[in-house]
């Protein structure tokens, strides 16, 4: 029998981007779905009145509640531009070795960007 390892471990070996864009996807479509049931809990606190409301409010305002939410948020966009990457490849572009790479740090860049954009659109107007 053989001593050397019969694959790599994964010490040893790094994903690359577009694998690992691609697990991240799959993240994010589980987050925006529990966000999703969330958001339904927050409706129905709203449905059954002012105490409930005040409640399902106050822990939206804590410091943890917005940082979730602005997760979502990042998930949501981070989802968004994944997808249209997507559609892009279905179009059977930007499949060679070199834009991968490239177009993986401009997804990664314009959901920061469409994520901060929305930070500073909802301090200016609230």
């Amino acid at each position: 029998m053989s001593e050397r390892p019969l694959s790599p471990h994964l010490q040893v070996y790094r994903l690359p981007l577009t694998a690992l864009l691609s697990i991240s996807h799959r993240i994010t479509g589980v987050v925006l779905s529990l966000g999703l049931v969330l958001w339904v809990v927050f409706l129905m606190a709203v449905a059954q009145g002012g105490s409930h409301y005040a409640l399902a409010q106050a822990l939206l305002d804590s410091f943890l509640g917005r940082l979730l939410l602005w997760g979502w948020i990042y998930a949501l966009f981070f989802h968004l531009c994944h997808g249209v990457r997507h559609l892009v490849w279905d179009t059977v572009h930007g499949l060679e070795r070199d834009t991968l790479q490239f177009y993986g740090y401009v997804e990664l860049a314009a959901s920061a960007l469409l994520t901060l954009g929305a930070m500073l659109a909802a301090w200016i107007g609230g």
